[in-house]
């Protein structure tokens, strides 16, 4: 499943070295430290890397040349500023994104996502094709090399694939309605490497997981060690990070709120209870409440927009949603105590249109030690952050052992 985050140590501090480690060893983690800052933060000179990670001009210099003779970055003089008079320029470090990629996919509701994402963050190419309802995990594995496939081909020749994510959204609906959490995510790797043959591998996990680093990394959760990601499509799940890594649980199943039980006397959901989360803020509640048909995800934005002109019966759904929402967000951030929630997917929208509900459900019900610092954000990255996860996760390996993984030369 996902590999662990390696944040919970701020980006702008280099790690210390482990008691006892070699030389190579201290080369090869700061290797790792400069080209994860230039990757997060983008064109840098060798002046700022110097002060960011703590180590000296001398240092930062050899680093940033062995990267630079590895193809994995540029450098280039600064230019000038009225603020530097005199003194020769420093070198500008910048990460080739045009060259090294990766592959990020993103297995979502009612889509198939694909991008080729180059170091750096950058989407460099974006595909996409629909999901049939209820098409199970690895039925999506054709489609999704056919987009591979058609991007590899669109690639330059010189470009260096260094590996692949894919993004999950593993709760899936029988015909019945029923929820099944799916358990082959552990296997989607390998059967995309059997329908891709030889090349770097790929990394899954959940999405909302997934999301939610994308958003800690590169979104409006940067900075933030603590935090609570909810997304909302058919069902609710979230991506939970404590101290700079990701809480994953027994086999990537942990986040599944949605499930967390709300209103006892409330409609049975597809999981088999009674008033979870997810049947009073999912987009069926809302449609529901809305007076519109079920199952029907375009209709959705147009209750969103149907309440903020005013609609009676869209405005009263998303009331009535917005206030369920803030009590389950009540709930988990007593149980985490987060410093941030982030509402992304569906829920995104809900949040923008009743946020003063949502906030004084919270302000009624958690612990003041847990809701006076907590702070309440929209998504910034949009219907991207699961394919920007998932990028961030295929570049891991790189990121820790930028010349020992399979790219140097």
């Amino acid at each position: 499943m996902a590999t662990p985050l390696r944040t919970g140590r701020p980006l702008e501090q280099a790690l210390p070295a482990a008691p006892g480690a070699s030389q190579e060893e201290i080369r090869r983690q700061n290797l790792g430290a400069v080209l994860r800052y230039v990757h997060v933060h983008g064109p840098t000179s060798r002046a700022e890397l110097t002060a960011r990670l703590g180590l000296n001009r001398s240092t930062i210099g050899a680093l940033a040349a062995d990267l630079a003779a590895a193809g994995l970055v540029t450098e280039e003089a600064e230019a000038p500023t009225a603020a530097r008079r005199a003194g020769r320029p420093s070198l500008v470090v910048s990460p080739r994104s045009a060259r090294v990629y990766t592959h990020a996919l993103s297995i979502e509701v009612d889509r198939l996502r694909a991008a080729r994402i180059g170091l750096g963050g950058r989407i460099l190419d974006l595909r996409e094709v629909g999901r049939p309802s209820g098409m199970p995990v690895l039925d999506a594995v054709g489609p999704l090399a056919g987009l591979v496939r058609e991007m590899a081909g669109a690639a330059p020749e010189d470009a260096l694939l260094v590996g692949g994510g894919v993004a999950v959204a593993d709760t899936t609906r029988d015909d019945a309605g029923r929820i099944r959490i799916g358990l082959t995510e552990e296997h989607l790797g390998a059967a995309l490497r059997a329908e891709l043959g030889p090349g770097p591998g790929f990394v899954t996990g959940d999405l909302a997981d997934i999301a939610g680093l994308a958003e800690h990394i590169r979104g409006v959760a940067a900075g933030v060690n603590d935090l609570v990601y909810l997304h909302g499509d058919l069902g609710v799940s979230a991506g939970i990070i404590t101290g700079g890594r990701l809480v994953t649980g027994h086999r990537g199943h942990s986040g599944k709120v949605g499930h967390m039980v709300v209103n006892p006397d409330g409609l049975r959901c597809g999981c088999g209870s009674r008033g979870c989360w997810e049947t009073e803020v999912g987009e069926t509640a809302l449609l529901r409440h809305a007076g519109r048909p079920a199952g029907d995800r375009a209709a959705v934005l147009e209750v969103l927009r149907a309440a903020a002109g005013g609609e009676p019966a869209a405005a009263g759904a998303v009331r009535q949603v917005a206030d369920w929402l803030g009590f389950g967000v009540a709930n988990l951030v007593n149980v985490v105590n987060p410093d941030l929630v982030v509402f992304g997917g569906s829920l995104r929208e809900v949040y923008a249109a009743g946020a003063g509900l949502v906030r004084r459900r919270l302000d009624t019900m958690a612990l003041p030690a847990s809701r006076e610092h907590v702070q309440l954000r929209a998504a910034a990255l949009g219907r991207n952050a699961a394919l920007i996860g998932a990028a961030e996760l295929a570049f891991d390996q790189l990121l820790a052992d930028p010349l020992n993984a399979g790219v140097a030369g």
